[in-house]
Formats: structure tokens, sequence, C-alpha cells
């Protein structure tokens, strides 16, 4: 589908080259939606996201973050802060004079979305945070979400944590997030590009501090959580108070299913997407 609809395309900001797919690069009047993915994921999960959107009207860019798929690797883990994050990708809308956009994330993608939402309010029409819900909630969890999330200390050991994550023991990819519907090509990815993974798990190390213990802002736009109910790393909780930072209107929808929801469910998430936006 790359070849066909999608074009990978290019742009620069904070000195990097940063990559994203674009469903209707010749098409400016479309509306868009900004779609933003997470660990240990690229823009290419959201292809078939990308298809039923772009069919029912919409110009689809997907980033891949820093570091991350075709994006230049940053060279200082600073680099990989969420927030300066957030701010290439509101850079890639103004680079393409996008003045507004729908943001949809999953996971860190969701977070991402949630502080472009809150830091540069003008550029978000509509949001739909994916499994991650607003970052002060999810700070504020519940224990039980401390335990489940236990990995993201485990990412803050550089060196250790990459070599234990590309083996096959228990703390590898395969084993702590054998519920990836694609894990084999995820770690054959890695493998053959482990800086890959560090710049992965990076902007674990350059944001932690952030997320736990400064509160982020509201946001002023509608905004549809999502949340599955099989999720293995992360509490209903954190998306459902979500509510207590979203200034416009709040709605909740709880599925079944795993945490990859995009991966998992693109039927039906570009179906809720589509009629949230309509």
């Amino acid at each position: 589908m790359e070849d066909g609809v999608v074009q990978r395309q290019r742009f620069e900001h904070r000195g990097f080259q940063l990559s994203y797919l674009d469903s209707a690069p010749d098409q400016p009047d479309r509306p868009v939606v900004l779609l933003l993915h997470g660990f240990p994921d690229e823009a290419a999960m959201w292809l078939p996201v990308i298809e039923r959107l772009h069919s029912a009207g919409y110009r689809c860019l997907a980033p891949d973050t820093l570091g991350c798929g075709a994006s230049q690797l940053g060279t200082r883990s600073r680099d990989y802060h969420a927030r300066l994050i957030a701010d290439d990708h509101a850079a890639l809308l103004a680079a393409l004079n996008i003045r507004q956009a729908d943001v949809v994330g999953h996971d860190w993608g969701a977070a991402l979305a949630w502080l472009i939402a809150g830091h540069h309010p003008d550029r978000v029409r509509r949001l739909v945070p994916i499994s991650v819900g607003h970052p002060t909630a999810y700070a504020r969890a519940e224990f039980r979400q401390k335990q489940i999330g236990w990995y993201t200390l485990f990412f803050q050991l550089p060196g250790l944590s990459e070599r234990l994550l590309l083996g096959e023991g228990r703390f590898s990819l395969r084993r702590v997030f054998a519920s990836h519907p694609d894990m084999d090509t995820v770690m054959q990815r890695m493998r053959a590009e482990p800086a890959r993974l560090t710049a992965a798990v990076s902007i674990y190390r350059a944001s932690l501090f952030d997320v736990l213990f400064r509160t982020q802002p509201p946001v002023s736009c509608d905004t549809l959580g999502i949340y599955s109910t099989g999720d293995r790393f992360l509490v209903a909780s954190q998306m459902r108070s979500s509510a207590r930072w979203v200034r416009g209107q709040w709605r909740y929808e709880q599925w079944p299913g795993g945490h990859w929801i995009p991966l998992e469910q693109p039927a039906r998430l570009s179906k809720a997407v589509l009629e949230f936006l309509a």
C-alpha cells in the first residue's frame, strides 16, 4: 500500500530529518487526521486504518517519531523528550500549512496526542487517545498501574535493558510484550538495527520524570478515549479519569481485546474514529 495510496515524505525539524506517511500529499483540501504510533511500533502500523480513513475522504499523516521507522536517530537521550517529540508533530502540521487536524494516538502516541492538544490547542480539532489516558491521570492512577508498568523502570537501565530485550529470556521483547500481534517482525527490525531499540526506549528515559511529577495542561477539544479490557499494561481508571483534564466533550469507550487496538481491530477503530469525527 505504501507505494500505492500512501507516500513516504520527509521534513526537517530540530536539525533532524523526520519521516512520515501521507495518504494525499496532492490533495491539501482534505480534512487531516494525524496518526501517532507508540512503542515498539512505527508509522506503518497505521496502514490498515489509513486505508479506511483515506477512502472516507481524509488525508492521513502518520509520522515516525524521532529514531523510529525511517526517521533520523537522535544523538542525545534528551532529544527524545516527549514534549519535544510532540512539538515535532505540531511542526509537521505547520510545515504542511495545515492549520488544524484531528489527532489519533496509541500507547506513547496517545500520550503525545494529549501533549499536542494541551500545548498546541489551536492545532487540534478532535482527539482520540487509545489505551493511554491523560499523562496526569496516568501518573495519579492506582498502585496497580505502577505494578503492571514495571517495565518503564526497567527501560531506565541503558545497555542492560537493550541487551535483555533483544534476547530470548524472561525480559526479552518477545516475552514482556508477547501479546503484540506481530512480534516476529518487531524482533527482526530491532535486531537488524539495535540503535532503533535504544531510540524506542529513550522516550521513556527522557520523559518519565515529567510524566510522573509534572502536571500537564488540560485539553480543550472534544475527546474520545478508547480502552481495551484485555490490556496487560494499563488500568482502565487512568483512561476513565482523564475526563477531568478534558474541557471539551468527553466520551469513553471500553472494548474487549488486547493492548494493540490499531493492529488487532483496525476496522472497528476506523469506524469509531469516523463516527466521532463526522
